[in-house]
């Protein structure tokens, strides 16, 4: 395994693979990884030649009072776990190798960045499309893998790639959960035990949405919101930040017609968590909702 720091290393890597026609596997993570993570590294190295997974906290899709200094950074553990799934490569870039002095370009990813996560994360999803079109440049892969926890940067990815005409395959892997439903994610370090049990409610409110419409036949969107709030709003720690049900291209919908995804944000005490569901009747491809 080969840990590369600069974009000029990493550059000639990939080009030097390309050159013996080999496939590169991409996962970009922020580190602090969990076996969500690590499932993408092992769809990366059954369809690919070689995998590469970088390891970057980007200052850019945090807002000036969000948790970019605390957010955990593990990178000897995690260095470890990538070992021990054979991964080829990991890039670690510092901060001044992404953004060098004088850096100013930026991507506005549309109105598609504004709503759901980004009406309470303002300018989050520009700071993210920004870092993955750098990432696609400097690792050049062939097939990039993502989770579908993080459902609508999945829907922005495909946009961007397709906007801006990367050469890359997108992957959408399932969401990877705890024995008791809760979606992994590196932010579930933050919850005290108390509130690690209170986080449950939110894959209990996707469910109650899943079955109101599958095995009620409900179709009234307004109505499957308004009784999962209210079960979410039973559990005294949580707050909603949204509950919304909408299309493969983020639109909301009144009248359910399948497929759909139901999506929220929730905050669990202060750490803000976010899950959905797919409800598609012919269990398709998340990529082609």
């Amino acid at each position: 395994m080969e840990i590369i720091g600069t974009i000029k290393d990493m550059h000639d890597l990939s080009r030097a693979l390309m050159s013996q026609d080999k496939t590169i596997g991409f996962v970009p993570t922020m580190g602090a990884l969990h076996d969500g993570h690590l499932s993408l590294v092992r769809r990366s190295k059954a369809e690919n030649d070689a995998t590469v997974v970088s390891i970057f906290v980007n200052p850019t899709q945090f807002g000036p009072n969000e948790d970019f200094l605390r957010y955990p950074r593990e990178v000897e553990k995690d260095v470890d776990k990538l070992s021990a799934q054979g991964v080829d490569t990991i890039f670690i870039p510092v901060e001044r190798e992404m953004y060098p002095e004088g850096f100013s370009a930026s991507i506005n990813i549309g109105k598609i960045g504004e709503i759901l996560c980004g009406a309470s994360r303002p300018g989050h999803f520009n700071g993210v499309a920004a870092v993955v079109a750098k990432l696609f440049n400097i690792v050049m892969p062939d097939r990039a893998y993502f989770g579908q926890k993080d459902f609508q940067q999945t829907v922005i990815i495909n946009k961007l790639v397709k906007d801006l005409n990367f050469s890359v395959d997108i992957v959408v892997c399932p969401t990877i959960r705890e024995s008791d439903g809760l979606a992994m994610s590196s932010r579930n370090s933050y919850l005290n035990s108390g509130e690690r049990k209170a986080a449950v409610i939110l894959f209990k409110a996707l469910k109650l949405g899943e079955e109101l419409i599958v095995s009620d036949g409900i179709v009234n969107a307004v109505l499957i919101k308004e009784e999962m709030r209210k079960l979410i709003h039973s559990e005294p720690l949580a707050a909603i930040d949204y509950v919304e049900i909408v299309t493969a291209n983020l639109k909301e919908v009144e009248k359910i017609k399948l497929p759909v995804a139901i999506c929220l944000a929730v905050k669990i005490g202060k750490t803000r968590l976010i899950d959905n569901l797919i409800i598609d009747p012919n269990n398709a491809d998340i990529c082609s909702l």
